[in-house]
C-alpha cells in the first residue's frame, strides 16, 4: 500500500476533518476524501465515519490508525537513519512532547539544563493533548512526553513508564484592568457572574467540578481553539479562564492573574516507552522535575 494514503488517513483521524487534513497536507479535500475511500475500498470495511462537526474513526478505523503510526514512525525513523549515515551525523534525536502549557514554560527550560549538561544534542518539541501525546509514545513517535492527568486522565497501561513530576495548581487569568486583579485567594461564586472561555475538555471538567462544590456553577459560554486563542480572548475582555499555575510565567502582559480558594489541580507526569528508552529521557526527566519545582 502507498504510505502516503496511510499518512493522510492518520492525519485525519488526528484533526477530525477531512478541511483541515487537507489544509495540513497541502491536499484539496476532495483529493483527501478519494484517498480515505480508496483505502476503504481496499480494505474492505468503513474506517471513518463522517459527522455534523467533521469525522472520527470507525472501530475498524482505530485499529487501522493504531497499526498505521507504527509503520509510518518507523518508516520515517529509516528515512532519518539514512540520512544521518548520509551526512555522518551520529547520535539518535531526542523526541519530546508537551501539553501547550508545559511546552510553553517548564519543558523548554528544562531541555536548556539538559543541553547544558550533556552537549549538543539534536532535539524537537511537539506539542499536543494528553491523550495524543500518549498515542505518540506507544506509537514510539515521541521518546518523552509531559502531560497531565486532567480529566479523562491517564490510563493504566504497562508499555509506559510513568513518573509523577508533581502537582499543579489551576489559577484564573484576567484581563489586566479587571476588578480581580492581583486579588487572591478567590472564592469562585465571586466570579459566578463571570464569562468563562475555555479551549479544551480537561479544563473545562476542572472549572465546572471545582465551581460545582462550592454550590455554584460557571458560565462557559465561550470557547477556544487552543491555549493561545483563550489567552488573548481574556486579554480583550470577553472572557477570563482557567490556566495552570505553571503558565503563568509565560503569559502575556496585557492579563494577569488571581488565585483560588481550594483551587483544581492537575498532576504533572512524564510518559516513557517501556522498552529501549532514548539514553537522555532519564536526565531529562530529573531536570523537569526541577524545572517545575
Amino acid at each position: 500500500m502507498d504510505l502516503t494514503v496511510w499518512r493522510t488517513f492518520v492525519t485525519v483521524c488526528r484533526v477530525g476533518s477531512l478541511s483541515a487534513a487537507a489544509v495540513e497536507l497541502g491536499h484539496t479535500q476532495s483529493a483527501v476524501s478519494r484517498q480515505i475511500a480508496g483505502l476503504e475500498r481496499r480494505l474492505g470495511v468503513a474506517l471513518v465515519e463522517r459527522q455534523v462537526r467533521g469525522v472520527r474513526p470507525t472501530p475498524a478505523g482505530e485499529v487501522f490508525r493504531h497499526h498505521a503510526l507504527v509503520v509510518l514512525n518507523e518508516a520515517d525513523r529509516a528515512v532519518r537513519a539514512v540520512r544521518d549515515v548520509r551526512d555522518g551525523t551520529t547520535g539518535r534525536p531526542l523526541t519530546v512532547g508537551a501539553t501547550p502549557s508545559l511546552a510553553a514554560g517548564i519543558v523548554p527550560a528544562a531541555i536548556r539544563r539538559l543541553l547544558d549538561d550533556e552537549g549538543p544534542l539534536r532535539w524537537s518539541l511537539l506539542p499536543g493533548s494528553s491523550a495524543d501525546l500518549y498515542d505518540r509514545v506507544l506509537a514510539r513517535d515521541l521518546d518523552i512526553a509531559v502531560v497531565t492527568d486532567a480529566p479523562p486522565g491517564l490510563p493504566d497501561d504497562p508499555r509506559v513508564e510513568r513518573r509523577l513530576l508533581g502537582v499543579d495548581e489551576m489559577v484564573v487569568v484576567l484581563p489586566a484592568d479587571h476588578p480581580h486583579a492581583g486579588r487572591g485567594p478567590l472564592p469562585i461564586h465571586e466570579l459566578a457572574d463571570q464569562t468563562w472561555v475555555e479551549d479544551n475538555d480537561g479544563s473545562a471538567a476542572l472549572l465546572r467540578r471545582h465551581a460545582a462544590r462550592a454550590g455554584t456553577t460557571a458560565r462557559i459560554d465561550l470557547a477556544a481553539a487552543d491555549l493561545p486563542g483563550k489567552i488573548a480572548m481574556v486579554a480583550t475582555g470577553h472572557a477570563i479562564a482557567l490556566i495552570p499555575a505553571a503558565l503563568t510565567t509565560a503569559l502575556r502582559t496585557d492579563v494577569t492573574t488571581a488565585t483560588l480558594i481550594d483551587p483544581p489541580t492537575r498532576g504533572i507526569y512524564t510518559i516513557t516507552p517501556q522498552h529501549d528508552q532514548h539514553p537522555a529521557t532519564a536526565a531529562l526527566s530529573t531536570h523537569l522535575a526541577t524545572a517545575f519545582t
